[in-house]
């Protein structure tokens, strides 16, 4: 899942970035407000995590401006600015959570979570879904009952076909979902991944239909 951080701090904005990709994500930075508004695929996040002290403009009015256009991805605010004003002007604006730095990160991840969990319909912390069961938190899947163990990839990449049960997903698709912008994007590396999930979660749970993509689940 792929998620916009809007931070102008270089350490923290690298340090959040690394965390979070160890913990399955794909992670955008945008560094300042200009390159922020004009990011490309806001439709293809799962989150945005906003800060609203930003060098070219407020973070508040960026916010507004992707509700007036319809962003409809969960968004975060991250910032230093603890007020109650502040956080009822962010929700207000369009805000799903306002958080106050500094902030442990398993807090944040945990409410990056139950935002997601939110937008999905969901209410548990796991997912289950053909038989499997992944935690996104403790990242944890169990197979039939059985613990399964996953690389980084192979975790991110179950984690997506599970947000996605029963619908076809080219490589786009799933590249979309795995990679950072700035990554080099290799379609060819999606099927070596796809071959080797599905060795350890049995073949019939992913299937491939020629020319289309991939259909995890029934």
């Amino acid at each position: 899942m792929r998620v916009l951080l809007v931070e102008d701090d270089e350490q923290l904005a690298l340090r959040l970035s690394d965390r979070m990709r160890s913990h399955g994500f794909a992670v955008d930075l945008a560094r300042c407000r200009a390159d922020a508004e004009a990011w490309p695929d806001m439709d293809k996040l799962a989150a945005v995590i906003l800060d609203l002290g930003l060098p070219d403009g407020s973070g508040m009015d960026l916010l507004r401006y992707w509700r007036d256009r319809r962003v409809a991805c969960p968004i975060l605010i991250l910032t230093a600015r603890d007020t109650w004003q502040d956080k009822v002007a962010g929700l207000n604006a369009g805000a799903d959570d306002f958080v106050v730095k500094p902030v442990r990160f398993e807090e944040l991840l945990a409410r990056i979570h139950a935002l997601l969990r939110r937008q999905s319909g969901q209410r548990e912390p796991g997912i289950e879904e053909a038989g499997i069961r992944l935690d996104p938190l403790s990242r944890e899947v169990e197979c039939d009952g059985e613990a399964l163990a996953l690389s980084r990839q192979e975790f991110r990449l179950l984690n997506v076909f599970m947000h996605h049960p029963g619908q076809v997903l080219s490589q786009a698709d799933i590249v979309e979902h795995l990679y950072d912008l700035d990554c080099e994007r290799d379609h060819n590396a999606v099927e070596v991944l796809v071959s080797r999930l599905r060795r350890k979660i049995g073949k019939t749970r992913i299937r491939t239909l020629r020319g289309l993509g991939y259909r995890f689940g029934s």
